[in-house]
């Protein structure tokens, strides 16, 4: 519910990142509080919307869930187009996936898209053991593309509502205030012209 006196800001968020990540786990634990250990791949695009009400603004989410196999990797331009956020997701016990995000993140630049708030989500921070992905690498990466950097699970919770929670925050400061209300005094365009038939 949006609170009295705040802006309310619409803002498309896109999930990037190669199969099995869990972009769809992290959605899903952010929106729903859930997790499935056998997610079934996303097909194409999932679409969910979550509002978040913060002191500075009310953020109105439509987060795409993008599908990570290689055959819908020619779509995501399609669901990332006017977004004002993107999660960049990878496995941290998969460095294949790390190098997939970076590619992502190149992909986007390139296309200059313009979006505001860029994350590097470090999935599956529960599989430290396994880890592939040194935290270091994914830290000097995110800083050298101008996003934030930070370790989730879905599985655990971990860090899932801060990530969602940050990427509002930071549109939330660089969004302008939204005038609301009616023009009392509105100005009658004049008319060019026209014509009737009859």
């Amino acid at each position: 519910m949006a609170r009295p006196g705040n802006k309310i800001i619409q803002a498309k968020l896109v999930l990037l990142g190669d199969m099995g990540t869990g972009k769809t786990s992290l959605a899903l634990r952010f929106i729903k509080g859930q997790f499935y250990d056998q997610q079934e791949p996303t097909i194409g695009a999932a679409f969910f919307t979550q509002i978040l009400s913060l002191s500075e603004a009310t953020v109105k989410f439509d987060i795409w869930d993008t599908a990570g196999q290689e055959r819908y990797h020619s779509l995501a331009p399609m669901y990332y187009r006017g977004a004002a956020a993107a999660v960049v997701v990878y496995d941290i016990s998969n460095m294949d996936t790390f190098n997939r995000a970076n590619k992502l993140v190149q992909e986007l630049q390139r296309q200059g898209n313009q979006i505001v708030v860029m994350a590097l989500a470090a999935n599956k921070s529960d599989l430290d053991s396994q880890r592939e992905v040194p935290t270091e690498e994914g830290e000097q990466f995110s800083q050298e593309n101008g996003m934030f950097y930070i370790e989730t699970s879905a599985k655990t919770a971990q860090n899932t509502n801060e990530l969602f929670y940050e990427i509002a925050k930071r549109l939330a400061r660089v969004s302008p205030p939204k005038r609301s209300g009616i023009n009392l005094n509105p100005e009658t365009p004049e008319r060019k012209g026209f014509c009737c038939l009859g």
